[in-house]
């Protein structure tokens, strides 16, 4: 039994024995429990426990699904289990295109979060700006680029510095969820049941919407949900993919080579 258990069972008062992995390959352990009542909690590893509890609050601040926080104990979150059937119809796709959409019109007044954060070794600097290009630039790319090999790292700053004119300078500081993926939305018959493991900040809308078509091909009922692209959206996508693709280099490796590289050669980088 790994510490995390050991822990997850003392506060929870549930035998070792009933406490099951829940995500099979994740930066974070994460356990099913399995209460003598027949309920069921999620105990998951945070080392942002508190700065993730927010964002889940913030979620359902936005009248939007999420998990309900049930403790937050230093690196340890307890959130309550929602049943999911993993079922992405057209009909759950148009749903997940209203409620991202829902998501977006929870706007800031900068660009950034109140903390910082991290997800494994990738830190989000979250520092607040007016000046968005120069928060992808510096705060998303270079900083996470920063650890890579010095090929990827002038690839990087090269790019960065030609951001003002390649992105708005002021698009609408949109609450992000900023870890969009499927396996990050839960849906069952058809429906959004909640938004989990989010990376929250405030920024350009399309950075969701990139990573989301970056790991899956959303139908065209999500896009007729969600409501019309911004001109240009399209070159601009492979920019905001670079994030979460500089982030899967430093997490899992040099797989993720070949999609850092192709997102550059996209943009003429």
């Amino acid at each position: 039994m790994s510490a995390f258990a050991e822990r997850v069972a003392e506060l929870t008062g549930v035998a070792a024995e009933r406490l099951e992995p829940l995500v099979a390959e994740s930066v974070s352990e994460v356990l099913l429990v399995r209460r003598s009542n027949g309920e069921l909690s999620v105990a998951k590893q945070s080392p942002a426990a508190a700065a993730e509890a927010a964002m889940l609050r913030a979620f359902a601040g936005a009248g939007l699904p999420a998990p309900m926080v049930e403790g937050e104990h230093e690196t340890i979150l307890l959130l309550a289990h929602i049943e999911n059937d993993g079922l992405f119809s057209a009909r759950a796709w148009a749903d997940i295109g209203a409620r991202i959409r829902q998501l977006h019109d929870r706007t800031g007044d900068a660009y950034g979060w109140p903390v910082d954060y991290a997800i494994g070794t990738v830190s989000f600097d979250n520092r607040e700006t007016e000046d968005w290009p120069r928060f992808w630039g510096e705060q998303r790319l270079i900083a996470t680029a920063s650890l890579l090999d010095r090929p990827w790292r002038e690839r990087i700053e090269r790019l960065a510095a030609r951001l003002a004119d390649l992105l708005p300078a002021g698009p609408a500081p949109a609450l992000l969820h900023g870890d969009l993926w499927t396996g990050n939305i839960l849906v069952r018959e058809g429906r959004v049941v909640g938004l989990v493991d989010p990376a929250c900040y405030y920024g350009d809308a399309e950075v969701d919407l990139a990573m989301l078509d970056l790991f899956s091909t959303p139908p065209d009922e999500f896009r007729e949900a969600y409501g019309a692209p911004e001109p240009g959206w399209r070159e601009r996508q492979p920019i905001y993919q670079l994030f979460p693709a500089l982030a899967h280099v430093r997490l899992w490796g040099s797989g993720y080579h070949a999609m850092v590289d192709r997102l550059l050669a996209a943009v003429g980088f």
